[in-house]
Protein backbone atom coordinates (compact mmCIF):
# COMPACT_ATOMS: atom_id res chain seq x y z
CA UNK A 1 0.00 0.00 0.00
CA UNK A 2 1.41 3.11 -1.29
CA UNK A 3 -1.04 5.29 0.21
CA UNK A 4 -1.14 6.73 4.30
CA UNK A 5 -3.54 5.75 6.32
CA UNK A 6 -6.69 8.31 7.13
CA UNK A 7 -5.71 8.51 11.09
CA UNK A 8 -2.63 7.34 11.83
CA UNK A 9 -1.07 7.60 8.50
CA UNK A 10 0.62 4.61 8.21
CA UNK A 11 2.03 1.89 5.32
CA UNK A 12 3.07 -0.78 5.35
CA UNK A 13 6.53 0.28 4.52
CA UNK A 14 6.81 2.65 7.45
CA UNK A 15 5.00 0.37 10.64
CA UNK A 16 6.91 -2.93 11.85
CA UNK A 17 5.17 -6.44 11.83
CA UNK A 18 4.89 -6.46 15.98
CA UNK A 19 3.02 -3.47 17.23
CA UNK A 20 2.70 -2.51 20.96
CA UNK A 21 -0.33 -0.16 21.57
CA UNK A 22 -0.18 2.72 24.63
CA UNK A 23 -3.02 4.75 25.74
CA UNK A 24 -1.04 7.32 26.86
CA UNK A 25 1.56 9.33 24.03
CA UNK A 26 3.33 10.47 26.56
CA UNK A 27 4.34 6.64 27.53
CA UNK A 28 4.78 6.11 23.87
CA UNK A 29 7.54 9.18 24.49
CA UNK A 30 8.62 6.37 27.08
CA UNK A 31 8.89 3.24 25.58
CA UNK A 32 10.92 3.71 22.53
CA UNK A 33 13.98 5.64 24.80
CA UNK A 34 14.34 1.56 25.08
CA UNK A 35 14.29 1.02 21.67
CA UNK A 36 17.84 0.60 20.28
CA UNK A 37 16.91 3.20 17.23
CA UNK A 38 13.47 4.72 16.07
CA UNK A 39 12.46 7.44 13.69
CA UNK A 40 8.82 9.25 14.20
CA UNK A 41 6.36 8.20 11.73
CA UNK A 42 3.67 10.65 12.11
CA UNK A 43 1.74 12.40 15.28
CA UNK A 44 -1.94 12.71 14.53
CA UNK A 45 -4.45 13.69 17.41
CA UNK A 46 -4.20 11.01 20.22
CA UNK A 47 -1.83 8.76 17.81
CA UNK A 48 1.75 9.25 18.23
CA UNK A 49 3.60 6.42 16.21
CA UNK A 50 6.85 5.46 15.88
CA UNK A 51 8.64 2.66 14.14
CA UNK A 52 12.37 1.48 15.72
CA UNK A 53 14.59 -1.43 16.74
CA UNK A 54 14.95 -3.32 19.45
CA UNK A 55 17.72 -6.23 20.05
CA UNK A 56 17.60 -6.32 16.02
CA UNK A 57 13.28 -6.57 16.00
CA UNK A 58 11.32 -4.26 14.45
CA UNK A 59 8.82 -2.60 16.52
CA UNK A 60 6.40 -0.05 16.05
CA UNK A 61 5.06 1.49 19.31
CA UNK A 62 1.57 3.72 19.00
CA UNK A 63 -0.67 5.73 21.37
CA UNK A 64 -4.71 5.26 20.86
CA UNK A 65 -5.26 7.23 23.69
CA UNK A 66 -8.44 6.44 25.83
CA UNK A 67 -11.07 3.76 25.53
CA UNK A 68 -12.08 0.84 22.92
CA UNK A 69 -13.37 3.32 19.72
CA UNK A 70 -9.72 5.20 19.48
CA UNK A 71 -7.90 1.62 20.03
CA UNK A 72 -10.32 0.18 17.33
CA UNK A 73 -9.28 2.73 14.53
CA UNK A 74 -5.76 2.43 15.18
CA UNK A 75 -5.76 -1.64 14.93
CA UNK A 76 -7.64 -1.05 11.72
CA UNK A 77 -5.07 1.01 10.33
CA UNK A 78 -2.51 -1.09 11.45
CA UNK A 79 -4.44 -4.15 10.26
CA UNK A 80 -4.17 -2.57 6.88
CA UNK A 81 -0.22 -2.89 6.93
CA UNK A 82 -0.06 -6.04 7.63
CA UNK A 83 0.66 -6.42 11.45
CA UNK A 84 0.88 -9.93 13.02
CA UNK A 85 1.31 -9.32 16.73
CA UNK A 86 -0.75 -6.79 18.79
CA UNK A 87 0.19 -6.02 22.15
CA UNK A 88 -1.76 -3.49 24.65
CA UNK A 89 0.82 -2.08 27.16
CA UNK A 90 -0.95 0.12 29.71
CA UNK A 91 -2.35 0.75 33.19
CA UNK A 92 -5.42 -0.80 34.85
CA UNK A 93 -7.33 -0.71 38.04
CA UNK A 94 -6.82 -3.71 40.41
CA UNK A 95 -9.73 -5.40 41.55
CA UNK A 96 -7.99 -7.41 44.02
CA UNK A 97 -4.77 -7.31 46.28
CA UNK A 98 -2.86 -6.43 43.30
CA UNK A 99 -1.48 -3.28 43.36
CA UNK A 100 1.65 -2.67 41.57
CA UNK A 101 1.46 -6.08 39.82
CA UNK A 102 1.60 -7.49 36.40
CA UNK A 103 -1.67 -8.41 34.85
CA UNK A 104 -1.83 -10.05 31.70
CA UNK A 105 -5.29 -11.43 31.08
CA UNK A 106 -6.29 -14.56 29.79
CA UNK A 107 -9.78 -12.89 28.41
CA UNK A 108 -11.77 -9.86 29.34
CA UNK A 109 -15.67 -9.51 30.29
CA UNK A 110 -17.07 -7.20 26.58
CA UNK A 111 -18.89 -4.85 28.37
CA UNK A 112 -17.63 -2.10 26.36
CA UNK A 113 -19.56 -1.07 23.14
CA UNK A 114 -16.79 -0.93 20.70
CA UNK A 115 -16.62 -4.70 20.37
CA UNK A 116 -20.12 -5.06 19.89
CA UNK A 117 -19.77 -3.33 16.19
CA UNK A 118 -17.76 -6.19 14.97
CA UNK A 119 -19.21 -9.44 16.20
CA UNK A 120 -22.15 -10.38 18.76
CA UNK A 121 -21.09 -10.64 22.76
CA UNK A 122 -21.16 -14.51 22.36
CA UNK A 123 -17.55 -14.48 20.80
CA UNK A 124 -15.32 -14.42 23.26
CA UNK A 125 -11.94 -11.68 24.10
CA UNK A 126 -9.40 -14.38 24.50
CA UNK A 127 -5.76 -13.70 24.28
CA UNK A 128 -3.19 -15.64 22.36
CA UNK A 129 -1.79 -18.64 24.36
CA UNK A 130 1.46 -18.28 22.84
CA UNK A 131 2.31 -14.87 23.37
CA UNK A 132 0.64 -14.50 27.06
CA UNK A 133 3.00 -17.22 27.67
CA UNK A 134 6.18 -15.82 26.10
CA UNK A 135 4.87 -12.38 28.06
CA UNK A 136 4.42 -14.61 31.31
CA UNK A 137 8.15 -16.01 30.96
CA UNK A 138 9.30 -12.34 30.14
CA UNK A 139 7.84 -10.90 33.52
CA UNK A 140 9.17 -13.74 35.74
CA UNK A 141 12.79 -13.23 34.05
CA UNK A 142 12.11 -9.64 34.72
CA UNK A 143 11.91 -10.46 38.78
CA UNK A 144 8.36 -9.78 38.59
CA UNK A 145 5.32 -12.02 39.24
CA UNK A 146 2.21 -12.60 36.20
CA UNK A 147 -1.19 -12.84 36.62
CA UNK A 148 -3.32 -14.52 34.00
CA UNK A 149 -7.05 -13.10 35.70
CA UNK A 150 -9.83 -12.02 34.05
CA UNK A 151 -10.10 -8.43 33.05
CA UNK A 152 -13.21 -6.00 32.95
CA UNK A 153 -13.31 -3.29 30.18
CA UNK A 154 -16.08 -0.64 30.21
CA UNK A 155 -16.68 2.12 28.62
CA UNK A 156 -17.53 4.44 31.57
CA UNK A 157 -14.40 5.44 33.37
CA UNK A 158 -16.87 7.47 36.14
CA UNK A 159 -19.59 5.38 36.20
CA UNK A 160 -17.99 1.90 36.85
CA UNK A 161 -14.57 2.47 37.49
CA UNK A 162 -14.83 6.17 39.41
CA UNK A 163 -17.57 7.59 41.38
CA UNK A 164 -18.27 10.95 40.47
CA UNK A 165 -20.22 13.73 41.19
CA UNK A 166 -22.91 13.05 37.88
CA UNK A 167 -22.49 9.61 39.13
CA UNK A 168 -23.78 9.69 42.39
CA UNK A 169 -26.81 12.43 41.07
CA UNK A 170 -27.68 9.26 38.84
CA UNK A 171 -27.80 6.82 41.17
CA UNK A 172 -24.91 5.16 40.30
CA UNK A 173 -23.08 3.00 42.78
CA UNK A 174 -19.13 2.69 40.68
CA UNK A 175 -18.11 0.65 44.37
CA UNK A 176 -21.16 -1.73 44.54
CA UNK A 177 -20.26 -2.79 41.11
CA UNK A 178 -16.55 -3.23 42.00
CA UNK A 179 -17.77 -5.56 44.85
CA UNK A 180 -19.68 -7.56 42.32
CA UNK A 181 -16.59 -8.00 39.95
CA UNK A 182 -14.67 -9.50 42.98
CA UNK A 183 -17.25 -12.04 43.61
CA UNK A 184 -17.10 -12.90 39.67
CA UNK A 185 -13.10 -13.10 40.34
CA UNK A 186 -12.29 -10.40 38.00
CA UNK A 187 -8.95 -9.18 38.75
CA UNK A 188 -9.07 -5.68 37.28
CA UNK A 189 -10.68 -3.17 34.84
CA UNK A 190 -9.69 -1.05 31.91
CA UNK A 191 -10.99 0.34 28.81
CA UNK A 192 -9.39 -1.11 26.14
CA UNK A 193 -8.57 -4.72 26.89
CA UNK A 194 -11.89 -6.18 25.41
CA UNK A 195 -11.92 -4.33 22.34
CA UNK A 196 -7.99 -5.47 21.22
CA UNK A 197 -8.26 -9.23 22.06
CA UNK A 198 -11.25 -9.08 20.34
CA UNK A 199 -10.63 -7.27 16.80
CA UNK A 200 -7.48 -9.50 17.38
CA UNK A 201 -9.15 -12.43 17.11
CA UNK A 202 -11.20 -11.32 13.94
CA UNK A 203 -8.28 -10.34 12.34
CA UNK A 204 -6.74 -13.59 12.63
CA UNK A 205 -3.67 -11.91 14.12
CA UNK A 206 -2.27 -12.42 17.97
CA UNK A 207 -2.74 -10.10 20.83
CA UNK A 208 -2.42 -10.06 24.74
CA UNK A 209 -2.59 -7.17 26.90
CA UNK A 210 0.07 -6.37 29.27
CA UNK A 211 -0.86 -4.35 32.29
CA UNK A 212 0.30 -2.79 35.76
CA UNK A 213 -2.30 -2.41 38.13
CA UNK A 214 -1.40 1.21 39.54
CA UNK A 215 -4.44 2.04 41.39
CA UNK A 216 -7.35 -0.08 42.82
CA UNK A 217 -11.09 0.06 44.20
CA UNK A 218 -12.15 3.27 43.08
CA UNK A 219 -8.60 4.72 43.55
CA UNK A 220 -8.61 4.02 47.10
CA UNK A 221 -5.05 3.19 47.10
CA UNK A 222 -1.87 4.29 44.46
CA UNK A 223 1.40 3.85 43.70
CA UNK A 224 3.78 6.15 45.06
CA UNK A 225 4.72 8.35 41.73
CA UNK A 226 8.46 7.36 41.54
CA UNK A 227 7.08 3.58 42.48
CA UNK A 228 4.86 3.87 38.95
CA UNK A 229 7.64 6.22 37.02
CA UNK A 230 9.92 2.79 37.86
CA UNK A 231 7.66 -0.33 37.51
CA UNK A 232 6.25 1.28 33.57
CA UNK A 233 9.49 1.27 32.11
CA UNK A 234 10.01 -2.64 33.68
CA UNK A 235 6.64 -2.87 31.89
CA UNK A 236 8.20 -1.33 28.81
CA UNK A 237 11.15 -3.87 29.00
CA UNK A 238 8.61 -6.86 29.68
CA UNK A 239 6.98 -6.17 26.68
CA UNK A 240 9.52 -5.61 24.33
CA UNK A 241 11.34 -8.48 25.66
CA UNK A 242 8.32 -10.64 25.20
CA UNK A 243 8.36 -9.41 21.52
CA UNK A 244 11.66 -10.33 21.07
CA UNK A 245 11.37 -13.66 22.74
CA UNK A 246 8.24 -14.23 19.77
CA UNK A 247 10.02 -12.74 16.84
CA UNK A 248 12.60 -15.44 17.94
CA UNK A 249 10.02 -18.21 18.06
CA UNK A 250 9.14 -17.88 14.65
CA UNK A 251 13.09 -17.53 12.94
CA UNK A 252 13.88 -20.72 14.95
Amino acid sequence: MAEKTLYLELTNENTAPYVIFSGDPRRVEKIITQLDSYEKIAVNREFHTYTGLYHGVPVTVSSTGIGGPSAAIALEEFFETGIKVAVRLGTVMGLKDNLGKFLVPSAAVRKEKTSENYVELGYPAVADFTLLQLMNESIQKNGRIADNGIVYSTDGYYTEMKESRLSKKLGGDAVQRMQELVKYNISGMDMETATLLTLGNLMGIKACSVTLATVTNNLETKLAPSKRIHEEEVLAKIVLDGIAAYHESQVD
